[in-house]
């Protein structure tokens, strides 16, 4: 979509306010890293975590708990960020409604999954039964948001890739399917935590350097 200028020019719709769309898309930038910092302090100072048990998302849990919903919720924001500004910036071409709308589903999954945590289990936090325990309504609604939050951002990726082979930009559709493909890996029964850790490094990864490329546009 398109704006008259008062030259008659057209231009981007994204041109419109491009101060706050390079302030969305630093939102955007900053939320995983934020996110990943957050967590490995905790991960570090907590008692009892252990990454090799322990998801990330289990921070959510005990008395401090609360630090980790909100790192969940400002990197979803950071997600909700991206979607904006790419459809500010990418207002045209293969995927233009599709892509903003998948990237905003991945940011508002990452939102619910941090408002609805986890059960205390395996030992975290201390206190907490050993071993695992069935899942709670909270604990069922964490994972299904968690599983369509990298689906939707799997699926953005995979369009991506058609866009930028149409665009004949062999690097950025390799770098798309890249992501798409370590997004949609069935997850280790033994070394899931860990998975689901560098899972979202890369999705998060992802954002930040595409945020970066919108910003440099914007």
């Amino acid at each position: 979509m398109t704006i008259r200028t008062s030259t008659g020019n057209a231009a981007p719709t994204g041109t419109t306010h491009p101060a706050t769309t390079r302030r969305l898309l630093l939102l955007a930038a900053l939320a995983g890293p934020a996110f990943y910092l957050s967590s490995l302090l905790q991960a570090l100072t907590r008692p009892g975590f252990d990454i090799r048990i322990h998801p990330l998302s289990q921070l959510a849990t005990g008395d401090l708990g609360w630090i980790q919903v909100l790192s969940f919720v400002i990197a979803g924001l950071g997600g909700l960020a991206l979607a904006a500004g790419y459809r500010r910036i990418r207002p045209d071409g293969f995927g233009r409604r599709w892509a903003p709308l998948l990237i905003a589903g991945f940011g508002l999954g990452f939102i619910l999954a941090g408002l609805f945590p986890m059960d205390p289990q395996n030992g975290f936090p201390v206190g907490a039964p050993e071993g695992t325990v069935p899942l709670s309504w909270h604990a069922i609604v964490h994972v299904s948001a968690a599983a369509v939050s990298f689906l939707s951002l799997a699926v953005a990726c995979i369009l991506l890739v058609v866009r930028s082979v149409r665009r004949r930009r062999a690097a950025a559709s390799i770098g798309h399917g890249v992501v798409a493909l370590v997004l949609l890996l069935p997850t280790s029964p033994t070394e899931s935590s860990i998975q689901i850790a560098l899972t979202g490094l890369v999705a998060f990864t992802w954002v930040a350097v595409m945020a970066i490329r919108l910003r440099a546009d914007a």
